[in-house]
């Protein structure tokens, strides 16, 4: 779908090492010679991420770093100043987009970065009028830029995507001026966009093809900027998880420092145009991920995701677009470090038809005024953004508890997984310096100790100190 879909992420490290005590624990023979230790020791990684993926916990939520949540895992948004040429017909300008970012408190953007646009006659290369609107984004310092190298070229025959020695060298060459012209940014780079979708109906698309180009394209990306992630995959739907399985059955893994999805339910039955099918299926790539690689933290990102707001008969109403996005961004404290980060697709409207499915995806209109989902984001992440640690909890089936630290003070955050199902919450214990209140509610929060309506519209509590609230739940409806 298009492009769509400020602390500096660390630089992955290597594995943990696991020593000969937990391997004795685990009832290996550590008296073997070294080759049989050294397969022994691949053994007992793949059992304990198999046990991590039967469990459905890849990573304690306690055991998380004393690093605030803003410092370890990026909120992006999806724009489009990157396609188009000097005039966007999506109507992205770079001023209103850098000032409604901020507004969003995002800390970054993912855009394309077009081989055609970079490139142009007489292989000159560098930023020019076609993709200015990009340099104004990138350079205003707005956001981490994550970045889209792709794709193919107008003047290079074989080149969408890149099928020959020729094309694969002019898209490296493009791929290395590209990083370098940035690199001081702080960029993340992504190979292509869902390159699996395209392989639905044009045969040249193969696996082989995309890991033959990351092969080529990675050692001249990370020579011209060596401290930005290279990221693969930009994974589209994939049913069965047949493309992502072929894709981790190579050494692609291995070349890249993390793979990225898109997660889309916006025309499943309404009932599965939700987070919480988002999240479960976010969850379930990187089980498959860990399994295949062998490292329950191996780094995600999940480049786009969010629900469309179009008349059409795909697509939720703006105000559960909005719920939808707070409680993603709230279960987002909770996932461990191997999530590092989030995209929401997209910053604004690309279109004005009502029934129209691609011109809806925005977080503001086309015009550029605020749907719901503006309040949602900015407020759930100004109240998640500091968590130290944080723990996704269900206190009743249907009902999802986030309950984060952030080391002043203890913050919850409780709402129902389904639109038609409603409950009702109250605090069990007067607590004097609790607040409470919805995203984005105007009127004053529910008095402490009140029964109150719990819907898919988050509700939030924060108590200061070393008190731990605890509720009482029961449904409504």
């Amino acid at each position: 779908m298009g492009a769509r879909g400020q602390g500096r992420l660390t630089q992955f490290g290597p594995q943990k090492r696991i020593s000969l005590v937990e391997l004795t624990r685990a009832g290996v023979d550590t008296s073997v010679t070294e080759p049989k230790r050294k397969r022994a020791l691949r053994r007992f990684r793949m059992l304990m991420c198999g046990l991590c993926a039967a469990t459905g916990l890849s990573y304690p939520a306690n055991a998380q770093t004393a690093q605030p949540l803003d410092q370890r895992f990026l909120l992006g948004v999806g724009t489009h100043q990157g396609l188009g040429g000097v005039t966007s017909a999506r109507g992205y300008v770079p001023a209103t987009a850098i000032k409604q970012m901020k507004e969003l408190g995002v800390t970054a953007f993912r855009d394309d970065f077009p081989w055609s646009d970079f490139e142009l006659p007489g292989k000159r290369l560098g930023f020019n009028a076609l993709n200015g609107r990009l340099e104004t984004q990138i350079r205003s310092g707005v956001g981490i830029p994550l970045l889209i190298l792709g794709a193919g070229h107008h003047l290079v025959p074989n080149s969408d995507p890149p099928t020959t020695d020729e094309a694969r060298q002019r898209f490296v060459t493009y791929a290395a001026a590209a990083a370098q012209a940035v690199a001081a940014r702080q960029p993340v780079f992504e190979l292509w966009n869902e390159y699996n979708l395209r392989a639905r109906a044009e045969p040249q698309f193969t696996v082989e093809n995309y890991v033959t180009l990351a092969r080529l394209v990675q050692p001249a990306v990370k020579q011209a900027a060596p401290s930005a992630p290279f990221v693969v995959g930009a994974l589209g739907d994939d049913p069965g998880w047949k493309w992502t399985d072929a894709l981790l059955k190579t050494d692609l893994p291995r070349i890249a420092d993390g793979m990225s999805i898109h997660i889309y339910n916006h025309c499943l039955p309404p009932a599965g145009r939700t987070a919480a099918e988002a999240i479960e299926r976010l969850e379930n790539f990187h089980q498959r991920v860990a399994q295949a690689t062998g490292n329950p933290n191996y780094p995600i990102y999940l480049t786009e995701t969010g629900w469309p707001t179009p008349t059409a008969k795909c697509g939720v109403n703006e105000q559960l677009s909005a719920d939808n996005m707070a409680q993603i961004i709230l279960w987002s404290s909770t996932a461990g470090p191997w999530l590092k980060g989030i995209w929401l697709y997209e910053l604004k409207d690309s279109g004005t038809k009502p029934g129209e499915l691609e011109d809806n995806f925005g977080i503001y209109h086309f015009d550029n005024s605020p749907k719901p989902a503006v309040c949602s984001i900015r407020e759930s992440w100004a109240f998640i953004r500091t968590s130290l640690k944080a723990a996704r909890t269900t206190p009743m089936p249907g009902v999802v508890q986030i309950r984060s630290d952030s080391g002043s003070e203890t913050k919850v955050a409780l709402w129902s997984e389904n639109p038609s199902k409603r409950f009702e919450v109250r605090l069990k214990n007067a607590e004097p310096n609790a607040e409470i209140s919805y995203v984005c509610q105007q009127a004053p929060g529910p008095a402490a100790g009140a029964w109150t309506a719990l819907s898919t519209t988050p509700l939030l509590v924060s108590v200061k100190g070393t008190a731990v609230p605890d509720f009482e739940i029961r449904p409504s409806n």
